[in-house]
């Protein structure tokens, strides 16, 4: 999923591109552009994660996943009682992911989705929270994939999204990929999520939380 999430991918000793049909997509042998090592001072990925409620024993959802850079740390923070959905579109971000867990020993707490292009193929409304970081201008399709997304959430479940700002500078996409907040809250409500809430605290992204529009 992304300018995000990650770990070099190595496929039957070859590297692989993403698919043509989605020229949009991180490419998996790029993924350790995305784990430089004052990457928790900009994402502030606790900060994050307190703000969607994500506790001990949390159901939760990375999107987009890429090579687990956030999933490992949902993994610790909802502990062997809760459970991750690490969905991604590109399998070889999955293995990617596989054998990030198995080193650090969450494999018990990590679930592992191919997702499409507009849907994750999660389960319905499952999940307390979900979290698209670094992805959303990827997807090709955002309205029908939230749309499934919402119905994965329950009743009070939350979405947060967090992408690089326009004017943000920083680490990210091109310029010109970037997407401003307006226009995915746009998106969100056409898929039948609100806004609840917007955050300033992170340097280079803004930060949306959603809900859904009828619970």
């Amino acid at each position: 999923m992304k300018f995000l999430l990650a770990v070099l991918i190595i496929v039957a000793g070859a590297t692989v591109a993403p698919d043509a049909q989605h020229a949009r997509l991180f490419d998996p042998r790029q993924l350790g552009e995305l784990e430089g090592p004052d990457r928790v001072a900009w994402q502030r990925p606790d900060r994050i994660m307190d703000e969607l409620g994500i506790a001990e024993g949390s159901i939760v959802a990375d999107l987009g996943a890429g090579g687990g850079w956030f999933t490992v740390r949902l993994a610790e923070r909802v502990g062997p009682n809760g459970l991750v959905y690490a969905e991604d579109i590109q399998q070889e971000m999955l293995e990617a992911i596989r054998r990030r867990v198995q080193r650090v020993g969450f494999q018990n707490r990590v679930v592992l989705k191919l997702g499409t292009a507009i849907d994750p193929r999660l389960p319905p409304r499952a999940l307390d929270a979900a979290l698209i970081v670094d992805a959303y201008h990827e997807l090709e399709q955002p309205v029908p994939l939230l749309k499934n997304l919402a119905a994965s959430l329950k009743a009070d479940g939350r979405l947060g999204i967090v992408n690089a700002k326009k004017d943000g500078g920083g680490p990210g996409p091109p310029m010109e990929q970037r997407i401003d907040a307006e226009r995915v809250i746009r998106d969100a409500e056409r898929a039948g999520l609100k806004l609840q809430s917007r955050g300033d605290f992170l340097r280079y992204q803004y930060f949306l939380m959603f809900v859904r529009a009828t619970p």
